[in-house]
């Protein structure tokens, strides 16, 4: 949780969360590609969690979530690649997944595991809100876990309030109540971003869906504290066989126009 706020400290403007499928594109190239992502400049990672049904998710997510389970990846082998996450990465990286996975793990070990392993915190967008706060919520803090909740361009100023005094990591804002990577970029839902910056809330905000290149980038960016971008990472890394290369050709691209109106 520290390390998430210390990101937010840290960089006021410009933050830049990657989502990657774990156990993708190979099941063992998660710890690597969390490291790559970091040596090229990426100041926090969401780590799916595979599901053979994420309602959320684009076809590209969904293919990757797919091509992961057959790869063999759990979330029981995900914590056991992870346990040595924090010798080699510092950023924070926090769990995105759905409640079936995380309910056939168990709650508390899920939340124990999380914290052996230096997990910052979960995005679980099917979590009910009442069954996190009446639930969860103390179980989640207890192994130090930031939960990090959506709002869509429909959620109400009242629900946006509420969310912004339960979560203690970030509010992800979802630029459209479609699924990922549907959109071409985000410029048609910037009135709603000016609606959530003008709350002046307390918590930061992050930008995600359809965030798919350094124009997108810059407009997230203007709206809130940084972006999330998902699956277009995914879509580059399917375009190069080396890892290395695709994300530092990728991350390049993206921070490329923002570098350039700064300089």
């Amino acid at each position: 949780m520290k390390r998430i706020q210390r990101a937010f400290e840290n960089k006021k403007d410009g933050l830049l969360s990657i989502f990657i499928t774990a156990g993708y594109p190979n099941l063992n190239d998660t710890v690597e590609v969390l490291k790559e992502l970091e040596a090229n400049g990426v100041d926090m990672v969401e780590l799916g969690i595979p599901f053979s049904d994420p309602m959320a998710d684009g076809p590209v997510i969904q293919e990757a979530s797919g091509v992961a389970i057959n790869n063999g990846m759990t979330l029981k082998l995900l914590f056991e690649q992870l346990k040595d996450l924090r010798k080699q990465v510092n950023i924070p990286v926090l769990l995105m997944g759905y409640l079936n996975p995380v309910m056939q793990y168990g709650y508390e070990a899920f939340c124990k595991s999380c914290k052996e392993v230096g997990i910052d915190g979960v995005i679980l967008p099917d979590l009910p809100l009442y069954e996190y706060e009446e639930e969860y919520k103390d179980l989640f803090e207890s192994h130090g876990l930031a939960n990090v909740f959506l709002v869509t361009p429909e959620t109400s100023v009242e629900r946006i309030q509420k969310l912004d005094t339960l979560t203690n990591g970030f509010l992800y804002l979802v630029s459209s109540s479609s699924t990922t990577g549907k959109k071409d970029g985000i410029d048609g839902t910037t009135d709603y971003f000016k609606r959530v910056q003008n709350m002046k809330l307390n918590s930061p905000t992050l930008i995600g869906f359809n965030v798919k290149d350094a124009a997108s980038y810059k407009t997230a960016c203007t709206y809130s504290q940084g972006a999330i971008i998902g699956t277009a990472f995914i879509r580059s890394l399917n375009k190069n066989n080396d890892l290395k290369t695709a994300i530092q050709e990728f991350i390049s691209s993206i921070r490329q126009e923002k570098i350039e109106n700064n300089a």
